[in-house]
């Protein structure tokens, strides 16, 4: 079974050199990577051209950049990950190993910068989110969504929209089956949270998950996010 992991990208200069330095036995291993950027001013392109099988300029927007990597992935499953992710240990092999991997996500381990906020807030926030998402069958884009290439066409791919797609896109996928839940850890950047404030993070993050339920617009989520 080949993989590929297909990466978005939008000024990652700092932190993707470290997850294709991560992903360099699954490159060696016969595994794909594609790196869709959507127009990057630093020098996240020319890091992505020497680390990956294919680099592509992709219209900005997480859902529509991770569209095109499907688009042009020739793997038998795809696997879609943030560029500030950090893969602790073999986890594709742990992929790799499954026998018909329908789709999942692994657990999430969220890291302090710069040490601004304890860091068990940030391991209670990952703890409950790695919960919520095993009771719930919904899976965020930061624990490393895969999906078969058949199932993820059969239910046509990443919605285009502003926001929430990888909650959209796994109801999607729970209507054929639910969601493998791997308790591998990636490591995901607490930047987000850094930057907004932790208790004020996970409140919009809960508010804009009920806004989006009671069927406020992406566009407008997207919005009230930024």
């Amino acid at each position: 079974m080949r993989i590929s992991a297909i990466i978005v990208t939008l000024n990652e200069e700092a932190h993707l050199p470290r997850l294709l330095a991560d992903l360099a036995a699954f490159k060696r291993a016969g595994h794909e990577i594609v790196v869709v950027d959507g127009g990057s001013v630093d020098a996240t392109r020319r890091i992505a051209r020497d680390g990956a099988h294919r680099v592509l300029r992709g219209e900005p927007g997480r859902a529509s950049q991770m569209n095109a990597g499907a688009g042009v992935a020739t793997g038998d499953v795809f696997w879609f990950l943030h560029a500030d992710s950090r893969l602790d240990g073999d986890l594709f092999g742990c992929l790799a190993s499954l026998s018909s991997p329908v789709w999942g996500r692994f657990d999430v381990r969220i890291t302090h910068d710069a040490g601004r906020f304890h860091g068990f807030g940030l391991w209670l926030v990952a703890a409950m989110m790695n919960r919520r998402s095993c009771l719930s069958g919904i899976a965020t884009g930061d624990q490393g969504i895969f999906v078969s290439r058949d199932l993820f066409r059969h239910v046509g791919g990443f919605p285009r929209q502003a926001l929430m797609e990888d909650i959209e896109l796994s109801r999607r996928l729970k209507m054929a089956a639910r969601p493998l839940c791997l308790h591998r850890c990636i490591t995901t950047s607490g930047r987000r949270w850094c930057r907004r404030g932790l208790t004020r993070t996970v409140i919009l993050m809960w508010w804009l998950r009920l806004a989006y339920w009671l069927g406020v617009s992406p566009t407008r989520l997207a919005a009230w996010y930024r």
